[in-house]
């Protein structure tokens, strides 16, 4: 069924809207991984140090990590469409200056600053998502694609980069970004539906919204330094120290004042916080396959960009035949929980087989197979972690949820590369002063990675079923209309 064939011009509108918005996500997402494969030629054209280059990914996990909250609270006061504009904007502008960076300090400022603009745009995407397709199948179809390009973008973008980088130049990567935000934003700009958002007269929160913004920023940026420094470094014990008590001080203002950026009492809605407990655990096993997965294609099995980009493709295009129906049919006759689990154990199961990855290891069937088994895992997690996550959330915070839920997201994401990163390198370290070879250190490494990496999915895995199994009842968002996602999900099939 094709889903723009309403005969109403507001239901085609709405759709249209919906390729919109995750045409700005899958712009962000790509470049959060575009990036990591033509590293070397960024380090050897602008004279990077090892311990430098890590900035260029660095700089726009730390903005856009830490502004997300604070983007989605503007969202919910001055309306999600001028929020999400301005990031586009901000984005398309920040490429054009990645672009023509010619030194170190240009580049770095300029990848902030598309974190920024990142932040902006995708943290209110969730909530129009919600406002704008309440019906259980209508969202159940919406979630589909949003989850598709949030999860498989990632991998694409690691193909993308390949391609330009060996066909054009680095600068390219950055470049391609200028059309696809203009475009953007002049669609969004008229097939987006206006909102005014619940006003800047309820107040704005701006020391809660520096405290928590700075905090997430500290947080971020001691995680980060932990790959490269150690967890007992004054770095990392010093920002976290202060992320801390930033954290603590953002707490003690919010229970206090009239108008707060995040109001505790979101965090009573279980659904959302026990989610995001789960995502956590999910994103940062799912990281280790994307950095240390390519570390390992490249320096083990000595994959160039284009051929590492492609070794994930089995992950995408599973991915991708989730997102048009499959996902949605079996939330709707087994609920969120019982295709969440399975999903998590697939992905974990993914993991422990790319743990037995060797130095001759052809590409089918073990790295195909651990590819395709994470892409099946992730196909089915993310969606109904999306509708627990925002099934009772009230329409005014859908914004502020939205936020959290990239938040975690991405402090997960750090978390993830920081702790598996620290994890693969502290063990290949220690064989190499034993005397074990280069490539056999960094192999033994990267399995020690993968193997924690899938017992985070199945600490996912335990939270899932002793923290949502209870609240079932409440979660049917998309079962309370079994019968109508069931026939979408049929004449999608036909």
């Amino acid at each position: 069924m094709n889903v723009f064939a309403s005969s109403q011009p507001a239901e085609r509108r709405r759709w249209i809207a919906l390729a919109v918005v995750c045409l700005a996500q899958l712009m962000t997402v790509l470049d959060t991984t575009i990036v990591n494969v033509a590293l070397p030629s960024i380090q050897r054209d602008l004279h990077f140090s090892q311990s430098g280059l890590t900035w260029v990914i660095n700089a726009f996990l730390i903005s856009f990590g830490s502004f997300l909250l604070l983007a989605g609270r503007l969202g919910d006061l001055v309306g999600r469409k001028r929020v999400f504009l301005a990031g586009v904007a901000v984005f398309t502008v920040a490429s054009a200056l990645c672009g023509i960076a010619n030194d170190q300090g240009l580049l770095i400022a300029a990848r902030f600053l598309q974190g920024m603009g990142g932040a902006m745009s995708a943290s209110v995407v969730l909530a129009i998502i919600v406002t704008e397709f309440p019906a259980p199948a209508d969202r159940a179809r919406a979630m589909s694609a949003y989850v598709f390009v949030a999860v498989a973008g990632g991998s694409l973008g690691l193909l993308a980069g390949g391609i330009i980088t060996q066909a054009v130049s680095w600068h390219w990567i950055f470049f391609v970004n200028l059309p696809i935000g203009l475009m953007t934003f002049a669609l969004g700009s008229a097939l987006i539906p206006d909102d005014q958002g619940i006003g800047l007269a309820h107040g704005v929160d701006w020391a809660g919204s520096v405290l928590v913004t700075t905090a997430l920023m500290s947080a971020v940026y001691a995680i980060l330094q932990a790959s490269t420094h150690g967890w007992g470094s004054s770095e990392v014990l010093g920002f976290g120290a202060l992320a801390v008590v930033l954290l603590t001080a953002f707490a003690a203002l919010e229970s206090r004042i009239a108008n707060p950026i995040m109001p505790l009492s979101i965090l009573r809605l279980r659904g959302l916080a026990a989610s995001s407990l789960v995502r956590a655990f999910l994103v940062t096993g799912m990281y280790s396959t994307f950095f240390l997965g390519t570390l390992y294609l490249e320096h083990v099995l000595h994959y160039d960009a284009l051929k590492t980009g492609a070794a994930f493709l089995p992950w995408t295009l599973t991915v991708a035949v989730l997102s048009v129906g499959v996902t949605a049919r079996l939330m709707a006759r087994v609920g969120p929980l019982r295709t969440l689990v399975p999903g998590l154990a697939f992905a974990a199961g993914g993991l422990v087989l790319l743990s037995t990855a060797g130095m001759h290891t052809a590409f089918f069937p073990t790295v195909f197979l651990s590819t395709f088994a994470i892409g099946l895992g992730i196909g089915l997690s993310f969606m109904p972690l999306l509708t627990i996550a925002m099934a009772e959330v009230p329409a005014a915070e859908a914004g502020l949820a939205s936020g959290l839920v990239n938040v975690t997201q991405q402090v997960s994401a750090a978390l993830g590369l920081a702790v598996l990163g620290t994890i693969a390198t502290s063990h290949t370290k220690s064989l190499l002063l034993h005397g074990h070879p280069l490539t056999s250190s960094l192999l033994s490494g990267y399995h020690v990675a993968f193997v924690v990496g899938a017992a985070c999915l199945v600490v996912a895995i335990a939270f899932a079923v002793m923290l949502l199994r209870a609240r079932r009842p409440q979660l049917r968002v998309v079962d309370e209309r079994a019968s109508e996602v069931e026939a979408w999900a049929e004449r999608q099939a036909a």
